[in-house]
């Protein structure tokens, strides 16, 4: 079942329409993933966009976003575009291959909540790579239970069926090793970053992999990010550096980079 309404099929197709096709760069992703992103620019903020109820449907929200669905669903309409599949029945199918693990919805516990799981499922479809390795990410593990922690906050984990499934999920993927960047290291590494590139901020949470994510652009004063903020309630490109907006909150603990394939 699909949940959108009819301004974003407007938004849908005025994006497709100002897309440039001189953005479609056969050497690579990063003009074209920053063209999209930059369309949602002003956008407002809404956190927790597909947390709406207990029945799990195929949300479709591009009037609101958050830091989530913003890169979400960027990349997926970068892919599309680049495909020439700009159709919204395209659409909708991309954006749950890309949402639900090996794209089959099946429940609230088939979304891919951890964007570490996110990044996970979209590498094994060939759509992304993580390389946070190749950039000289130290090797981390960390229990993963935030979700069935605060089972009270997330309205799908009512159902205890729910309950266990995600219990699964996240057992998964703190098996898992990660890489990140520490935020020391950030500066060092920041060249070899591309405009366009995925930015995960770590975080020393507890059973959280990562508390936010947008994407890489290069400024003058250096590596920045293009983000749903909350503090300032929409899409922007933020003024600082990602280096001092990691030196803001002892919490966050560095990065992990992935790249469009």
């Amino acid at each position: 079942m699909l949940l959108s309404v009819s301004e974003d099929h407007e938004i849908f197709h005025a994006l497709i329409r100002s897309i440039p096709r001189s953005a479609v760069c056969p050497a690579g992703w990063g003009e074209l993933l920053l063209a999209v992103a930059t369309f949602f620019l002003g956008t407002p903020f809404r956190s927790r966009t597909l947390e709406l109820d207990t029945t799990e449907r195929l949300i479709i929200n591009l009037r609101q976003l958050d830091c989530f669905t913003l890169v979400e669903n960027t990349v997926v309409l970068a892919r599309l575009i680049r495909t020439g599949q700009t159709t919204w029945p395209a659409f909708t199918a991309a954006l749950q291959t890309s949402r639900y693990r090996q794209g089959i919805l099946d429940g609230y516990a088939s979304r891919l909540h951890y964007f570490s799981d996110w990044l996970y499922d979209n590498q094994s479809q060939g759509f992304l790579q993580d390389i946070t390795p190749a950039l000289g990410g130290a090797s981390r593990r960390k229990e993963i239970n935030f979700m069935t922690a605060h089972r009270e906050k997330y309205p799908g984990l009512r159902s205890p069926d729910h309950y266990r499934r995600l219990l699964s999920v996240e057992k998964a993927c703190s098996a898992r090793s990660c890489y990140h960047i520490p935020k020391a290291s950030v500066p060092a590494c920041s060249r070899d970053i591309k405009n366009g590139d995925l930015i995960a901020i770590t975080t020393a949470i507890e059973g959280l992999d990562v508390v936010h994510v947008g994407f890489a652009v290069h400024q003058p004063r250096g590596l920045h990010l293009l983000h749903a903020s909350q503090r300032a309630g929409k899409v922007i490109l933020s003024e600082e550096t990602i280096y001092r907006y990691l030196r803001q909150k002892k919490s966050r603990l560095g990065i992990m980079v992935a790249r469009v394939l």
